[in-house]
C-alpha cells in the first residue's frame, strides 16, 4: 500500500513550496493530517498515527493571483513567520554577493569597488520606496543579484575586448542594469512613463546617495576650479583604463578623493573611481555632462 508522500515522511519534516498553488481539494486532504495528526487509508477502516512536521511557504495573497490557502487550513497552522526584504544596504550586498553566479574569468582579476556594490544595492532599496513602482508586487532581492551580475559582465566584456587584466565595474557599466531590472518591477504610475526613465531615476538617486556618504562638495573646490578654467574630461564604457590614469595627472584635486575610495590598486580601479567622482559632482550640479555617440564629457 502506498500511503502517500506525507505519511511516508512519518517522523520527519515535510516541506511544501508555494502552498497556494495546490488545488483546494488537495489542501483539504491536509486538514486531518495537521489537526488529528493521523491518516486514514481510503477503503480501509484503519487510522495510522503520524508524527510529521509540515512546513509550507507562500507569497502574500495579494502578490499573485495563482491561488489561495483555504481558511480551515490557515486555522491549523501553528505559527506564521513573515519574512521581509533586506532592510539595509549591507544585508543587500551580503545576499547579492553570496547568491550571484561567479563567472569563469581565466586570466582576469576582478576588483569590485565597494561603492559600486553600494550603488547597486541602493538602487533596489530605493525601488522599494519609489512611488513609481507598485509596492504590492514588491521588488525582490533578485533585482540586486541580476544587476550585480550584469554590471560585472559588462566590465568583464570591456576588459576582454581591450585586453586588460583587471576588471573593475564603472558608473558607465550601470547601463547594463536596464535589461536586468526591466520586467522585475511593475510600474504604478498614471501616464506614459517608461521603465527606462524610472530605472535611470533610481540610478541617479543611488549614485547621489552613495556619493554623499563618501564626500562633501567642499572637498572638490580645487577640482571644480580646474573645470571653470576650461578643463574637460572624457569617459566611456569602452575607454581603456590607462587613459583615465593619463587624465589623472591633468586633473588637480582627484588624487585625495581616489585614495578615500581605496582606488589606487590598479588602472581599472582608478578609472572606476574617477567616473564615480565625476558623476557625483554632476548630480550635485557642480559639473555639466554631455553625451554624444556613447562618449561622455564632463565640463563646467
Amino acid at each position: 500500500i502506498h500511503y502517500g508522500m506525507i505519511p511516508r515522511t512519518n517522523r520527519g519534516i515535510f516541506c511544501i513550496n508555494e502552498l497556494p498553488d495546490l488545488a483546494e481539494r488537495i489542501q483539504v486532504g491536509l486538514l486531518n493530517i495537521m489537526e488529528e495528526r493521523d491518516v486514514q487509508i481510503r477503503g480501509y477502516k484503519i487510522r495510522l498515527p503520524l508524527d510529521v512536521y509540515v512546513v509550507a511557504s507562500a507569497n502574500p495573497e495579494d502578490y499573485t493571483n495563482r491561488g489561495r490557502i483555504i481558511t480551515p487550513l490557515k486555522d491549523r497552522v501553528g505559527s506564521e513567520i513573515r519574512t521581509h526584504y533586506p532592510r539595509t544596504v549591507e544585508h543587500e550586498i551580503q545576499i547579492m554577493e553570496s547568491e550571484s553566479n561567479h563567472f569563469i574569468t581565466e586570466g582576469l582579476e576582478i576588483i569590485f569597488p565597494q561603492f559600486m556594490k553600494e550603488i547597486i544595492a541602493e538602487i533596489t532599496q530605493l525601488a522599494r520606496r519609489s512611488n513609481d513602482i507598485s509596492q504590492r508586487s514588491g521588488v525582490s532581492v533578485r533585482v540586486s543579484i541580476s544587476n550585480f551580475e550584469n554590471v560585472l559582465s559588462s566590465a568583464s566584456r570591456r576588459a576582454l575586448r581591450l585586453k586588460e587584466r583587471n576588471v573593475a565595474p564603472r558608473i558607465s557599466d550601470l547601463s547594463a542594469i536596464f535589461a536586468s531590472t526591466s520586467g522585475k518591477i511593475e510600474l504604478d504610475t498614471v501616464g506614459d512613463i517608461k521603465e527606462e526613465r524610472v530605472v535611470q531615476k533610481l540610478i541617479n538617486a543611488a549614485v547621489l546617495s552613495v556619493f554623499g556618504d563618501y564626500f562633501e562638495n567642499r572637498e572638490f573646490e580645487q577640482l571644480v576650479a580646474g573645470f571653470e578654467r576650461g578643463l574637460s574630461v572624457h569617459v566611456g564604457d569602452d575607454m581603456p583604463s590607462m587613459e583615465y590614469v593619463n587624465q589623472l595627472s591633468k586633473v588637480g584635486g582627484l588624487s585625495k578623493a581616489i585614495d578615500k575610495l581605496n582606488g589606487r590598486g590598479s588602472p581599472a580601479s582608478i578609472a572606476s573611481s574617477i567616473e564615480f567622482i565625476l558623476e557625483g559632482l554632476h548630480l550635485n550640479r557642480r559639473l555639466n555632462k554631455d553625451e554624444v555617440r556613447g562618449k561622455i564629457r564632463y565640463r563646467r
